[in-house]
């Protein structure tokens, strides 16, 4: 018979952490905890297995479930001496999700199920705290009405904050037990106005209930959005965490909160985290009330009066401290935890590897080696190379003028500029339209995770360094400023209030997520450094990494900022993009418009020394790397006039006609150009433009080595082939210009000519290009779109669709597709080293700068990959992850 259901408490678990999969992460260190004798709340996890189950089936459930699951019950009510629905001693239920990587705030949780009618009467009695009891239940009816029974938790809301202005009461501790009795009836009233029938009492059918919820929350549309911000495939499920639950509102002796064993912004060895006396655990990240802080330390520079835990219950605060460093030691890695402390009995509720900007993740790795904890290699993985793009952000420049408007908790670092909007929609809206945004919310919820990845950052005058904004932000990578109090947020009129100044909405802000300020107007921002805890692990990745880092440059302010990030070369430079600018678009539409050889060659005779320069300076900066430069490759299309004062340009410059040049230009135009007269296809027809290309790359080379000393080898890449004649034409004009600078200059060439891989054809026919072709370099955008047949420029239109629907888990133009282009790529690998041994081989598609394609370029054996410059760094460390999983693999 299948396991649906493992158990865990009073020292003992059925589980363990390294059954995630199964059970999902909270669940599996729910079991760890529980097995190392922390003090964890019995319970039991329903596996990730019954998820997947659920959606196979209609939303229907396994047959043994059932019986499992309550006799898991059964054994939670033994470990705490208390019966499910039992009208003395209850036991409560906290009910949560919990998929194998932390998705915070994404899905759904119920707490205090098993309260009814009759339950609640025998807690109030047995807590001798009627206020606590009925505050519970109201809780309980509040949540499981908008989480199970999808009513508008609004609605609730609007119920409480009636009855707190008439009442004159501040806060939800305010309302006493009456109060709470009286809110509970109008809840009770609204739920069976809604539906048509009352509130469920049945404490079984809540727990079915509240399970279902959870899987169905799996696949919402925030939870949705989440995963596919993080690239996490739907088929995983979640799993649901079902514990005996455990009051943090049950007075001033009880307390609770989160914490990192380490600051997650920063990397500082220090505890970090926030606390409510008397509160459950919603409230803390739910921004209701101002959380205080759990060291005396972070309360004395935050400057708070409220007292810190450390203080205020030194006992629990010792004991709590001993299991961060305990949990610290056993997972080699900074922890995320949630606490309760019942009555002064501390109850630990979850550990994680904490989430993390990417600062502080370098300093924790560097910082764990130099403690002893981990070895370099094990750092290396414990960085998500994606992440290292957080550093490569702008921060504000620290001589710029700051006109403050007001300051909040600095909750996510970096800096950002944008107009305020005051929705979600709005700042995807924007962001589709090339607005830059800072959204501005009282509180960010789950429903706000398009808003938030839309937008340059995010600011709340509600919640703290562990709100949902400030978690979610860190992990995006976005700046993030939270609980600016002085903030008036008016939603209805789109203005805010501080102070006596009011900002509208479109008004541009700056955030400062390093100070909490929140400055008006756009303020200078300065490029950030690489150094530090940065250049130590990058060392490391460097040892630890086989295959070559180039990028794609053709500018030398591209690569210069290549260099600074550690590229060892470049692997694509599109000679196209030298053409735009200036007069050098007229010299090409020109060439493209002349109706004869020599009247191309007039006009390519204007472009070569301007090609001639553009190398150099590559070849200088460089300083004897390699660089591979590709021949010209766009359709013609894209260089034409088009308007009717560029084509006279054109003409007056050619002493033409503009009415023939129309005409010509005309004749040009293709039904499907990006599968049209492009790339070798122009060379081939056009010869005289691979000479004029390949003269100004040897005349450069020549002029660059005498400049530098360093020696320069150019690879001269030939685009688009699909048949070995047409490199091999193409390269007999190369050849040729070589032999006649050589003969020129007096100096010796070496140089090597290849051809990029991005036709079917090509990949499957590679063993014959390899006799002419010294290397190869697979241009993944061009090959994913002949491999599908999809236009890149027209897939975003159907392609949420396909990952949406399980079609695709990725967008392949993202992401690699390793079963599909991967193959052809593998094919054409073995292939073309059966004929050339020696061939070199890259990768410089965009997916050269993502790191599950690296891993997959790993896995083939190729040279190098070459990505854009702000990717190198995020590159040379998955290259150097890829090759130490390799290693540990074979």
């Amino acid at each position: 018979m299948a396991k649906w259901v493992y158990s865990f408490g009073n020292g003992e678990a059925e589980g363990a952490a390294e059954m995630r999969n199964l059970l999902g992460g909270k669940g599996a260190n729910l079991a760890e905890m529980s097995s190392l004798g922390l003090p964890v709340p019995p319970g039991f996890t329903i596996t990730t297995e019954v998820c997947t189950w659920y959606y196979d089936h209609d939303k229907s459930y396994p047959d043994e479930l059932s019986a499992q699951l309550f006799e898991a019950v059964d054994k939670v009510g033994v470990a705490t001496g208390r019966n499910f629905g039992d009208t003395e001693r209850p036991l409560l239920l906290s009910v949560r999700s919990g998929a194998r990587v932390s998705m915070p705030g994404m899905m759904d949780t119920v707490l205090n199920l098993g309260l009814n009618d009759e339950t609640v009467e025998a807690l109030a009695k047995e807590a001798d705290d009627r206020r606590f009891a009925y505050d519970s239940y109201r809780r309980f009816i509040q949540m499981y009405s908008d989480v199970v029974l999808g009513l508008d938790h609004h609605e609730f809301e609007e119920i409480l904050e009636t009855h707190k202005e008439q009442n004159e009461l501040e806060l939800d501790t305010d309302v006493d037990a009456d109060g709470w009795l009286s809110i509970i009836a109008k809840y009770k009233d609204l739920v069976e106005e809604e539906l048509g029938k009352p509130f469920p009492q049945d404490p079984r059918e809540q727990l079915w209930g509240a399970v279902g919820a959870v899987f169905s929350s799996w696949m919402v549309p925030r939870a949705v959005t989440y995963r596919r911000l993080h690239d996490l495939p739907a088929s995983w499920g979640t799993a649901v965490n079902v514990q005996a639950m455990v009051f943090g509102n049950m007075g001033e002796g009880s307390a609770t909160g989160v914490a990192f064993t380490r600051n997650p912004s920063t990397g500082e060895k220090a505890l970090y985290g926030e606390f409510l006396v008397n509160a459950q655990g919603e409230d803390v990240v739910a921004g209701i009330r101002t959380p205080q802080d759990i060291t005396e330390k972070a309360r004395i520079e935050a400057g708070s009066s409220n007292p810190s835990l450390e203080m205020l219950m030194p006992e629990a605060f010792a004991e709590f401290q001993s299991y961060c460093d305990r949990l610290e030691a056993h997972y080699k890695d900074m922890q995320d935890l949630e606490f309760t402390i019942e009555k002064g009995k501390l109850w630990m509720l979850q550990t994680r590897n904490g989430k993390r900007t990417a600062k502080a993740a370098l300093k924790i790795a560097v910082d764990l080696v130099e403690e002893g904890v981990l070895s370099e290699v094990e750092a290396i993985g414990r960085v998500e190379p994606g992440a290292l793009d957080q550093l490569l952000h702008p921060t504000i420049d620290p001589d710029a003028e700051r006109d403050i408007v007001t300051t909040g908790l600095p909750a996510s670092p970096g800096a950002a500029s944008g107009a305020i909007v005051f929705t979600s929609d709005e700042a995807e809206k924007a962001k589709s339209d090339g607005r830059k945004v800072i959204l501005v919310r009282v509180e960010t919820s789950p429903e706000d995770i398009h808003g938030m990845h839309a937008a340059e950052g995010i600011l709340t005058s509600r919640g703290g360094m562990t709100s949902h904004a400030a978690v979610v932000a860190r992990g995006m990578g976005k700046p993030c400023v939270a609980g600016a109090g002085a903030l008036r947020i008016d939603y209805r009129n789109g203005v805010i209030n501080c102070a006596g100044r009011q900002l509208k909405e479109g008004d541009t802000i700056t955030i400062d997520g390093a100070t909490g300020q929140v400055l008006s107007g756009e303020v200078k921002m300065l490029q950030p450094t690489l150094s530090g805890d940065f250049g130590i692990l990058m060392g490391w990745a460097d040892r630890g990494r086989r295959m070559k880092v180039r990028t794609n440059a053709e500018t030398p302010q591209d690569a210069k900022v290549a260099r600074d990030f550690g590229a060892e070369g470049i692997g694509l430079c599109r000679t196209e993009h030298m053409f735009f600018e200036g007069e050098r678009i007229v010299s090409v539409r020109e060439m493209i418009l002349a109706g004869s050889e020599d009247g191309r060659r007039a006009a390519l005779a204007k472009l070569l020394p301007m090609q001639r320069k553009d190398f150099a300076d590559l070849f200088e900066i460089m300083h004897g790397l390699p660089v591979t430069i590709r021949l010209l490759d766009p359709p013609l299309h894209e260089f034409l006039p088009k308007s009717d004062e560029e084509l006279a340009e054109v003409a007056k410059a050619m002493g033409a006609d503009p009415e023939l040049l129309r005409d010509r230009a005309l004749a040009l135009e293709e039904f499907n150009p990006m599968l049209g007269h492009r790339g070798c296809r122009l060379l081939v027809s056009y010869p005289e433009i691979a000479e004029m290309q390949a003269r100004a790359i040897f005349e450069a080379a020549v002029l660059a080595a005498k400049e530098t000393g360093a020696p320069v080898v150019p690879e001269i890449m030939v685009p688009l082939v699909g048949v070995k004649a047409e490199l091999d034409l193409v390269k007999g004009r190369i050849d040729a210009m070589a032999k006649a600078v050589m003969e020129e200059t007096g100096s010796e060439l070496t140089y090597h000519v290849g051809t990029m891989i991005e036709l079917p054809r090509a990949a499957l026919r590679a063993a014959e290009i390899a006799q002419s072709a010294e290397f190869f370099s697979f241009g993944t955008n061009d090959l994913t779109q002949t491999t599908f047949g999809i236009s890149r420029d027209d897939a975003a239109s159907f392609l949420g669709t396909y990952q949406a629907k399980g079609i695709l888990e990725q967008d392949p133009f993202v992401s690699l597709d390793q079963d599909g282009v991967g193959e052809l790529i593998s094919i054409a690998t073995e292939r073309g080293r059966a004929t050339r041994p020696e061939i070199k081989l890259g990768i410089c598609g965009e997916h050269g700068g993502d790191p599950a394609s690296i891993d997959f370029c790993e896995g083939v054996g190729l040279e190098y990959v070459s990505c854009s410059p702000f990717r190198v760094p995020i590159a040379r460390l998955a290259a150097a992850q890829s090759a130490l999983k390799k290693q540990s693999s074979d």
